[in-house]
């Protein structure tokens, strides 16, 4: 018996490969990049780590994942799924403790798919992966609103737990900042709306442009400064980073071994979920331990430069059947365009709200929440 059968859908995609096939792909992975975008800037701040890495992640982890993976039109990135473990690893052992975590979780994620244990993921009951989700969207909530209200807490330090961060926000509900308020109210609105004039243009991108330039706007001829922007809070560099090997230091590898395991399963359920929701809608079937295999490689180089955990994504998987992406290549137009846009644009990400963003994640949270599945 062969223990290791990879075997990635790219390659037989290739095959019978054609111009159009290459159009539809192409135009594709260019919508499905715009979409990526704020919501790699928003989980990778959300993570506790700066915007560009969530970038750096979605680049290096989607066009690894489209290169090596077992599904036609899964797209790999940093998704919301992974928010609290990042922050919690960040809060307690630093980034580098979570470059050395990431590391480990690849290391199993390709083990997995190694020994055929890819099947075994898909028995892990419904209910408890719906009651897992929403737990972390009522978590990523909540860690949003603090920049919702524009809160500040005079130095107090916000505490990692649940609890904790909602006796803190009421403790300082004096502090609220109504202009922040209302960019997040706006933001959400515009996202919301969205859908209903156009399935092409991501609601998230539209939010982040409008109500960006009108808070420039307010600033420059309002003379209202009191807006949080990413700028005001990080240093924006338009580059990828060198790659560095982490120092290994076994106390912490054996401490960062449960929260290893905790996000190599995590990354397995959620993308073969998203591998087996997209089978249905294009008439496929992926490979799992061949997608496995490539989560695992991806999750072992996005830490060397400096990203953070990544898996497939249902959303911008859905994005890329949706556009009409046929093969894995538009996996990779997408992050060849957000490569692209790091390199040339990214400076302008220093003028977009906080509040913006932290809107952005409301609509992802609520999108996580599964309150019809609990209803049904």
């Amino acid at each position: 018996m062969k223990v290791l059968e990879f075997k990635p859908k790219l390659y037989a995609t290739l095959k019978n490969y054609s111009k159009e096939l290459f159009v539809a792909d192409l135009m594709a992975g260019i919508i499905v990049g715009i979409v990526a975008l704020p919501l790699a800037i928003a989980f990778g701040i959300a993570s506790g780590v700066s915007p560009e890495k969530g970038i750096v992640t979605a680049i290096i982890a989607g066009f690894l994942i489209s290169l090596l993976g077992g599904s036609k039109v899964q797209i790999g990135g940093p998704t919301g799924a992974f928010i609290v473990i990042i922050y919690g690893i960040i809060q307690q052992y630093g980034e580098s403790g979570l470059i050395v975590a990431t590391l480990m979780a690849g290391v199993m994620l390709v083990l997995l798919g190694v020994f055929k244990l890819g099947a075994v993921i898909k028995f892990i009951p419904y209910p408890i992966i719906v009651g897992f989700t929403s737990g972390i969207a009522v978590t990523i909530f909540t860690t949003q609103i603090a920049d919702i209200f524009g809160l500040t807490f005079g130095g107090e330090k916000v505490p990692g737990d649940f609890v904790g961060k909602w006796m803190i926000y009421f403790r300082h509900l004096d502090s609220i900042n109504w202009w922040n308020t209302l960019v997040s109210i706006v933001s959400i609105f515009i996202i919301a709306v969205t859908p209903r004039f156009s399935k092409k243009i991501p609601g998230s991108l539209i939010a982040i442009i409008v109500v960006t330039v009108a808070v420039w706007l307010m600033k420059v001829y309002g003379g209202i400064d009191s807006i949080d922007t990413i700028g005001d809070r990080f240093s924006i560099r338009a580059e990828l980073p060198d790659a560095v090997l982490p120092a290994l230091d076994w106390e912490a590898v054996r401490e960062l071994f449960p929260v290893a395991v905790t996000i190599a399963v995590l990354g397995a359920i959620e993308s073969l979920l998203s591998a087996t929701v997209a089978d249905g809608m294009i008439g496929d079937k992926h490979d799992s331990n061949t997608e496995l295999i490539a989560q695992g490689i991806a999750n072992m180089a996005t830490p060397l430069f400096g990203g953070i955990p990544a898996t497939g994504a249902i959303a911008r998987t859905m994005a890329n059947i949706n556009n009409g992406g046929k093969s894995p290549v538009a996996g990779m137009v997408h992050a060849v365009v957000l490569l692209l846009i790091l390199l040339f644009l990214m400076p302008l990400a220093q003028y977009i709200p906080m509040a913006c963003l932290a809107g952005v994640l409301v609509i992802v949270s609520y999108n996580m929440s599964g309150w019809r599945t609990f209803k049904a």
